[in-house]
C-alpha cells in the first residue's frame, strides 16, 4: 500500500508539473500573438527569451518518469501513464517552440505597417489554446470522450489555416514590396495549426494510457 501510495503520488507530481508546462506555453503562445498583433518588439523578445523555463520543466519530468520506471518497474497502464506523460511533455515543449517561431515572425515584421487589420490570426490562437487544455484535461481525468472531442476541433484549425494562407498570398502580386510580412504571417498560421496537431497528438496519448491501443486522430 505505501509502494502505491508512492507511486501515486510521484504520478501526480509529474501531471502538475506537465500542467505548469501547458499553463507557461499558453502564456507564451497568447502572448506571442498579441506581440505579433500589436507589434511590441520587447514582449516578442521576452518570449524567444522565456522559452528555457519550458525546456527545464520537461527535463526535470524526463527524469522523474526515467526514475519511476527505475524504482517502481510499473507495468501495464501505470506504464502506459508514465511513458504518456514523457511523450506529452515533448508535445508540449513543441508548442512552446512554436510560440517562440511566432515572436521571432513578430521581429521580422517589425514595425512594418500591417497591410490589414490582424483579426482572423488570433482567432486561430484561442481555438489551439482551446484544444491544448482541453487535451491536457483529459489526460488529467483519463477521459477518452473529452480527448476525441478535443481532436475533433483541429479540422476547424486546419480549415482556418487554409483560407488564412490562401488570402495571404493572394496579397503578394499587389503588395511585392510587402512579401517578407505576408511570409511571417502565413508562417505564423503555420505555427498554430501545428499547436492544433500537437494537442491532437496529446489526445491520441490519452486513449492510449486507457485503451492501450494507439489511434491516429488526425485522420
Amino acid at each position: 500500500m505505501v509502494t502505491r501510495t508512492n507511486f501515486d503520488n510521484n504520478l501526480n507530481q509529474l501531471k502538475e508539473m506537465l500542467m505548469e508546462m501547458v499553463r507557461l506555453s499558453t502564456v507564451a503562445v497568447r502572448e506571442a500573438t498579441e506581440a505579433l498583433v500589436a507589434q511590441d518588439l520587447e514582449k516578442a523578445n521576452g518570449i524567444v527569451k522565456g522559452d528555457t523555463k519550458i525546456d527545464e520543466l520537461e527535463a526535470k519530468i524526463n527524469e522523474k518518469a526515467i526514475l519511476l520506471i527505475a524504482t517502481e518497474s510499473p507495468v501495464a497502464t501505470d506504464l502506459r501513464k508514465i511513458i504518456a506523460a514523457l511523450k506529452i511533455s515533448s508535445e508540449v515543449e513543441r508548442i512552446a517552440d512554436n510560440a517562440v517561431n511566432i515572436a521571432k515572425a513578430a521581429l521580422h515584421i517589425g514595425k512594418e505597417k500591417h497591410i490589414k487589420e490582424i483579426v482572423d490570426i488570433p482567432k486561430m490562437m484561442i481555438l489551439v489554446i482551446e484544444m491544448l487544455e482541453c487535451a491536457l484535461k483529459s489526460f488529467y481525468e483519463n477521459d477518452t470522450v473529452l480527448a476525441r472531442e478535443c481532436a475533433k476541433k483541429d479540422d476547424k484549425v486546419d480549415e482556418m489555416y487554409g483560407q488564412l494562407v490562401s488570402e495571404l498570398l493572394s496579397f503578394i502580386p499587389k503588395n511585392p514590396t510587402a512579401t517578407n510580412q505576408i511570409t511571417q504571417l502565413a508562417y505564423t498560421c503555420r505555427y498554430l495549426e501545428r499547436i492544433g496537431d500537437h494537442s491532437t497528438n496529446i489526445s491520441e496519448q490519452v486513449i492510449y494510457v486507457v485503451t492501450g491501443k494507439l489511434y491516429d486522430l488526425n485522420t
